[in-house]
């Protein structure tokens, strides 16, 4: 395999500063310094670190959703300069509409671009399936838990088939028996559908269990401090001794930050 032609996203020298105006003067506030990051093609990629460091901060970057300061973002070998279809994004929040059912919450991106419907209707059906929610097609989010609320959300991502999925703590409000449900679906999802992906979280056992690499940020301004390659075999045991070994290494890394 060619790996400069399997680039997928390349991060030169990014820096974000935000400005907060006040009355006396103005607030530097210096997030993301002089980031250098390469993700490959299908690579699941966890960035892991102490909390409010900028992991947000960096998928907005790459979604294009945030401008960068300096350097440069390449997506798919083409600068980044806003966002655009072939990156999806899946939140903390599901940001669901309310009115909407779950199969109009899922077709929401096809049915506003004008997608003929048998077309957006056959699509629908088939990642309503994939995240197991067949028979809730006709439901609002309201009557779903929150993990089932999650997976409209991952599903409407996947609907759109970006080359790119971005993913900031998607289970981070779950509680843990869902959260563990919804990491074994996720790696049950990637076996079927690969996807480059961008995931961030706090929780070390998740990073270790869904990611090919992990990447470890340092606080504010922040930048990639080491990398971690997860070469266990999937679908992975969280008690076996190297996953524990893995685990108790990363968190002695991260803790070192704030000692």
């Amino acid at each position: 395999m060619d790996r400069e032609r399997d680039i997928i996203i390349s991060c030169k020298g990014v820096s974000k500063t935000f400005i907060a105006k006040n009355r006396k003067q103005n607030e530097v506030n210096n997030v993301v310094e002089g980031l250098d990051l390469i993700v490959y093609r299908n690579e699941f990629v966890v960035l892991f670190g102490p909390g409010q460091c900028g992991k947000t901060t960096i998928l907005n970057l790459i979604c294009g959703l945030e401008t960068v300061t300096a350097g440069e973002i390449i997506v798919n070998g083409s600068k980044v300069d806003g966002p655009k279809p072939d990156k999806g994004m899946v939140y903390q929040t599901t940001a669901l509409f309310p009115w909407m059912t779950v199969e109009q919450n899922v077709s929401f991106g096809p049915r506003m671009l004008g997608v003929p419907k048998p077309e957006w209707k056959k699509r629908t059906q088939y990642y309503i399936d994939l995240v197991g929610l067949t028979g809730f097609e006709k439901s609002y989010p309201v009557k779903l838990s929150g993990g089932m609320q999650q997976r409209v959300g991952i599903a409407r991502a996947y609907f759109n088939n970006p080359e790119l999925i971005c993913m900031d703590e998607p289970f981070g409000h779950l509680d843990a028996q869902t959260r563990y449900l919804m990491e074994e679906e996720i790696e049950r999802l990637c076996s079927k559908e690969r996807r480059t992906v961008v995931f961030v979280t706090n929780n070390v056992e998740e990073a270790i269990y869904l990611a090919d690499r992990i990447l470890i940020l340092t606080p504010t301004p922040t930048k990639i401090q080491s990398e971690y390659i997860v070469d266990l075999p999937r679908p992975r045991d969280y008690t076996s001794k190297k996953f524990l070994e893995l685990r108790d290494e990363i968190t002695r890394e991260v803790e070192g930050f704030v000692e």
